[in-house]
């Protein structure tokens, strides 16, 4: 169970990366869209030449995060590489073009990058923690889970298989889990869900009381 204080600690967290994010596309839009006036772009288009580079930035984030340990994240991992390439190439080179002439080339490009390296990692880090949040299980979950344990342990005590496995096929089970906990095969356990099967057994019991 996640303490009050931990779940505290995970939304002041979550804030505080929210605030930097913000903090970093503000200032990566600012100089992209700068850049992309310069460069031609009409000035009422513009806002959304860094809007594409750094909006695909943390769509990539996000699906990567989602999609981790499964084969298709290449694809999001290949977007996210590509996007935050332009992005630190584009913000370094407005750098250079806007700076005064006394700010070296390189220190200028250098500071230009932080914001879009931020942006990126501080994505990352807030989809960690928001979702690492929703997977936490609660109390109740527990209690559930150790209540139907407690339950299957007893009942295994006094039951054969094919009655068990239909106590805990109402206790929610899967024919899966239901198999693991019987040692049969799933498909014994489906044979003895069928409907006919059920009804005979609910005959059984009930002559039998």
């Amino acid at each position: 169970m996640q303490r009050p204080t931990g779940r505290l600690a995970v939304w002041t967290a979550v804030a505080g990366t929210v605030f930097i994010a913000g903090g970093a596309f503000w200032l990566s839009f600012t100089a992209l869209a700068d850049l992309a006036r310069r460069s031609g772009v009409d000035a009422r288009q513009a806002w959304a030449w860094p809007l594409i580079v750094d909006g695909i930035i943390v769509v990539s984030t996000v699906s990567v995060v989602a999609l981790a340990q499964q084969r298709e994240a290449w694809y999001p991992w290949l977007l996210l590489m590509a996007g935050a390439a332009v992005s630190v190439a584009a913000n370094a080179i407005h750098a250079v073009v806007a700076a005064d002439a006394d700010v070296p080339a390189a220190l200028a490009g250098a500071v230009a990058s932080v914001p879009p390296l931020v942006l990126l990692a501080i994505t990352h880090l807030t989809v960690v923690l928001t979702r690492r949040f929703r997977t936490e299980p609660t109390s109740i979950e527990h209690e559930l889970a150790a209540h139907t344990v407690a339950r299957q342990a007893e009942l295994a005590v006094h039951l054969p298989p094919k009655e068990l496995a239909l106590r805990m096929k109402e206790d929610g089970m899967t024919n899966k889990a239901i198999a693991r906990a019987t040692g049969v095969h799933p498909s014994t356990v489906g044979r003895w869900l069928t409907p006919p099967a059920i009804a005979a057994a609910a005959a059984q019991e009930g002559g039998s009381l």
